[in-house]
Order: C-alpha cells, then sequence, then structure tokens
C-alpha cells in the first residue's frame, strides 16, 4: 500500500512537482524505532508536514474530518462557525452543522488553535494533533492514545525515502525538516500581502516567486491600485522604494494600509542590478528597511532581540566560512589583478557608493556623497596610503556618484577598479565605508572595519563607528549573531537553477560555481547603455580638462 509522504513540498506555482520533491511516498511501513524523540520535537517546533502552506481559518474550537461522527457532548457551547469542517477524500456528508473549509487547509494552524481534533487515528490531523497535545476523538467516540499517534508517525516519517531538492542527494529526515521550516519562514512572511507595485518589469517573474505565499502571488499594480486592493483586502502593500511615488507611504497611513518595502538582499545571482540581472535574494521588511539608519526596521530588531540559539549560530559560522573560502560577495565570484601595496605603510581602503541610492540618502548620517565621504576618510587617516574603490555600477556608467581622477587623487593615494575587492580587503590594515555592504563582507573575514555612516551592521560592538548612535542598536554581538540574522532570518533566496526558495548555503554554492541565470538581450542592451554612458562621461571630463 502507496501512502502519500507526509513530509511533502509546497506546489511551487511554475514548478514542476518532481523538481521540488523532498520526499516519495511511503511504501509499506518504515522502522518507527529510527525517529527519535528530537525528531518529533524538532518537527513539532518547525510545524512542518501535511499542507502547512495551506489556508489558515480562523475562529475554530473544534476540526472535524469530514464524515466522521462527533458525540453531541463535544458540540456543547459552540456556535456552528467555530467547527470546523475539513473536505475528506471521499467527500462525505458531515452530520455535524460547522463551517466547510476549503481544500488545502494547514493541519498545524487548524489544530492549534482547537480543543479537540475528530478524525480517524491514521489521519494527518490526527498525527499533527498527538505531536501539539490535543485530544484527538476517534469514529468511535473514544480518545485515541497520543502515545499510538506519535508511533503511528514515526512510522509514517520512517517508510518515506528523502531527497535534496537542490542537488538530488538522498538526505536524512533533520535535512528535510530544516528545508521545509525555511520554506515556512519564507512563505509565512508573504501572508497578508495583497499587491506588488514598484517592481521592474524585467523583475517581475522572480519577484513573483519570493512573494508567493502558499496559496497565490501578489499581482503587479501601480501603487494607487495596489493600496485601494491591499485596503479592501485589509493586507500590505509589497513596493519596490524607489520605484513607487514618494507619496505612498503617506498615502497608506492615510488609508491604514500598511506597506512592505522590497529590496535586493546581500547575495545576489552574479551582476550588477543595474545591468537587469534578475535578483537571486531580496528582503522584504514590514517596519522599515535594513538601510534606513533612522528607523527601527525587521532587522534591526532581529539583532536587537532575537535570542541565537547555538544550532542557528553555529549553522552561520558554517556560512560564513564557506562565502569566505569560496570567495563569493554580493556581486559573485572575483577576478582580477591585485593593486600593488606599499610595504612598511599603514594601509586604508576607502569604498565608494552610488550617490543616488536609498542607502546613502537614508544610512549615510549626513554624509554628502563621495567626495565628503573621502575627504573624512583623510581626515580620519592623515598618514595613512588610501586605495579608493569606486561603485561598480558607477565604473559601470549606470549610476550616479563619479568622480574625476584628480579629484580623488587631492585625498587618496591610489584609484583601484580591477583588483579582486575581498582581496584587497584582506591585505589591507583598515576597510572604511559609508554604508557600504563591503564593510559586513570585510566583518566576515575578520577584519577591522570604521563606518562613517549608519549601516545595518554597525552599533553591535563590531565596527569603529564615526556616526552619531541612533539609541537603538548598542547590544554586543558576534559576528556570526550578525551573519544568523543578516544573511538567514531576513532574506529570501531562489535558487537560479531549480527556481525553488532555497537557503543562503544553496546561494552560495550556485554563486561559487558560476551558476546564474544566462544573458538576456536585456542585460546585453543595458551594458553597452552603460558603455555610451561611461565613454561620455569621460569625454566630457577630457574637453573641460
Amino acid at each position: 500500500m502507496t501512502t502519500i509522504a507526509f513530509l511533502r513540498s509546497p506546489p511551487f506555482a511554475g514548478i514542476a512537482a518532481a523538481t521540488a520533491a523532498v520526499s516519495a511516498p511511503a511504501v509499506g511501513e518504515g522502522d518507527g524505532a529510527s525517529i527519535s524523540d528530537d525528531m518529533l520535537v524538532l518537527l513539532a517546533q518547525a510545524r512542518v508536514g501535511g499542507d502547512y502552506w495551506g489556508h489558515r481559518p480562523q475562529g475554530l474550537r473544534l476540526v472535524v474530518r469530514d464524515g466522521v461522527p462527533v458525540d453531541g457532548s463535544h458540540l456543547e457551547g459552540l456556535l456552528p462557525e467555530q467547527i470546523g469542517i475539513v473536505p475528506g477524500p471521499a467527500r462525505a456528508s458531515s452530520a455535524v452543522a460547522g463551517r466547510r473549509l476549503p481544500d488545502g487547509c494547514d493541519p498545524w494552524a487548524l489544530v492549534a488553535q482547537a480543543g479537540s481534533v475528530h478524525a480517524a487515528a491514521d489521519d494527518e490531523l490526527a498525527l499533527v494533533a498527538g505531536l501539539l497535545e490535543v485530544p484527538v476523538i476517534g469514529p468511535d467516540g473514544l480518545r485515541v492514545d497520543p502515545a499510538m499517534l506519535r508511533s503511528m508517525l514515526r512510522t509514517r516519517l520512517a517508510a518515506a525515502s528523502y531527497r535534496d531538492c537542490f542537488t538530488e542527494a538522498a538526505v536524512d529526515i533533520v535535512t528535510v525538516i530544516t528545508q521545509l521550516a525555511d520554506w515556512r519562514r519564507h512563505l509565512d512572511g508573504n501572508r497578508g500581502i495583497a499587491a506588488a507595485s514598484g517592481m521592474a518589469f524585467w523583475k517581475r517573474e522572480a519577484i513573483g516567486h519570493f512573494l508567493w505565499d502558499g496559496l497565490r502571488a501578489p499581482p503587479f499594480l501601480s501603487a494607487e491600485r495596489g493600496l485601494r486592493r491591499a485596503q479592501r483586502e485589509g493586507g500590505a502593500l509589497a513596493v519596490w522604494p524607489s520605484r513607487v511615488p514618494p507619496g505612498t507611504s503617506q498615502a497608506a497611513a492615510a488609508m491604514g494600509v500598511s506597506i512592505a518595502q522590497v529590496e535586493d538582499g546581500f547575495l545576489r545571482s552574479r551582476g550588477l542590478g543595474a545591468a537587469l540581472h534578475p535578483p537571486g535574494s531580496v528582503v522584504v521588511d514590514r517596519s522599515g528597511i535594513y538601510y534606513d539608519g533612522r528607523r527601527a526596521n525587521d532587522l534591526e530588531t532581529l539583532l536587537a532581540t532575537h535570542d541565537f540559539p547555538s544550532a542557528l549560530v553555529e549553522r552561520a559560522g558554517r556560512l560564513r566560512e564557506r562565502i569566505c573560502s569560496a570567495g563569493v560577495t554580493k556581486y559573485g565570484p572575483e577576478a582580477g589583478q591585485m593593486i600593488g601595496l606599499p610595504p612598511g605603510r599603514r594601509t586604508v581602503l576607502a569604498v565608494g557608493q552610488v550617490e543616488d541610492d536609498l542607502s546613502v540618502r537614508y544610512g549615510g548620517a549626513g554624509v554628502a556623497g563621495n567626495l565628503d565621504f573621502l575627504a573624512r576618510v583623510r581626515r580620519a587617516e592623515p598618514d595613512a596610503w588610501i586605495v579608493y574603490r569606486p561603485h561598480p555600477d558607477v565604473q559601470a556608467g549606470h549610476r550616479k556618484g563619479h568622480l574625476p581622477d584628480a579629484t580623488v587623487l587631492a585625498h587618496a593615494d591610489a584609484i583601484d577598479t580591477g583588483a579582486p575587492l575581498m582581496e584587497l580587503v584582506q591585505t589591507v590594515d583598515e576597510v572604511h565605508v559609508l554604508s557600504s555592504l563591503t564593510g559586513f563582507e570585510a566583518l566576515m573575514r575578520g577584519r577591522s572595519v570604521t563606518v562613517h555612516g549608519m549601516p545595518f551592521y554597525a552599533g553591535w560592538g563590531l565596527t569603529r563607528d564615526l556616526a552619531k548612535s541612533t539609541g537603538r542598536r548598542g547590544r554586543q554581538l558576534g559576528v556570526d549573531q550578525l551573519v544568523a540574522a543578516a544573511l538567514i532570518l531576513y532574506p529570501r533566496y531562489i535558487d537560479p537553477v531549480t527556481r525553488l526558495p532555497c537557503g543562503p548555503e544553496v546561494m552560495v554554492d550556485r554563486m561559487a560555481n558560476g551558476s546564474t541565470p544566462p544573458m538576456t538581450w536585456l542585460i546585453r542592451l543595458r551594458v553597452l547603455q552603460g558603455k555610451l554612458r561611461r565613454f561620455m562621461t569621460l569625454f566630457a571630463e577630457l574637453l573641460h580638462g
């Protein structure tokens, strides 16, 4: 007899079920003794198994599998809308007056709010109830022994075979629970997003995958229409902050609509965002956005309050080591010729940024662009040999912030545009940043970092901070706690190969192996446009001396 696996993948939109599968259906019975108590505890904590991505109706006090009789004593004092009738395979006609629920409900959400569950002992509702210590009443009207429920679940878990959907390798049950838990966190973070606005057309396919909540992806609408839809549904509007009208947040507040800000994450598929490479990682922030040091945001709250269990910190440490050993940065594996540094001198790397980027405007702590930043670096390091590194989007001609060489060399000793950035970071004595992610990458590599602005990684005892404190930070963190929040808990990732949501470990491996989305005509056109703009800028400098 073949039984559907208890641990299974969500039906990700546009992804073949065979690609996403983490388990094969159980055939016969497995050895339940191989499933430890710790595995069941992990499963209950993760709340995965069954259709965990499904509908989550609220207000229930009793859950019934359609067709299972319920003694009247269990119904006393309950209104019909407090009784949830879950569809069964036979589509039986229940004698119980209650609320008929849709197909594909999250059994964990149903059971957690119920005083009792009425189902057969081998029903997934009953198995979940056994883990959550909710009474299960069988078709005979008698309570099912919780020990029997746990034993049946052990047998079912052991009977299935498990696979890594990213490598197709056989894996153990703990690996699968961890994967499903990551997916649950990803999907839960998307619940209640009614619409999305400001997403560039070439990003929309990827954004649809990022924002799918287990049932749907939000439609892409103008900010005005998106706000109206969110207001009707009592949900949130997801926005790309730099691409919606300036008054969108104020309009949302006036309408009672919450905003979820979407931005590129800290690891992404190789290539410049300005060159139209779709993102491999984004963040979805419900309270602010990580680069805005003026106010709180979800990442700052994680860093200030999360308890960081040891297993998570150890995972972050392994991830950090993998990133460093693979030479992965935000823009992918690096190449190029290392710049020569003078022996016997204190050397400093000053990292330029895109001047009109929101991370500079909102996280720059009053520093007025690259020239002001560079002058401040020289004042802080009067005797050092300073290397200035322009931002790659600026260097490619796509974004604002170019400084003529003569202007740079009035404050710095050298300009570098081709050295492997992380090799350079690990060679100099100090890294100076305004709010650049390079500062975070330097911290991961054990380097000393001076910060002139207020990026997310400043204020936790890991950096020398020159900007005035916000007062919301000050907790002393280790670098792996910082990595756990910034690279595991906060962002979402999409595997460029399978197009499935993945963890940062998969993204790092793909980046290290050169697995990236294919080059499109839009990307080629954008590269040519950048080269032309860069040529015109340099030609204008030549004409004006």
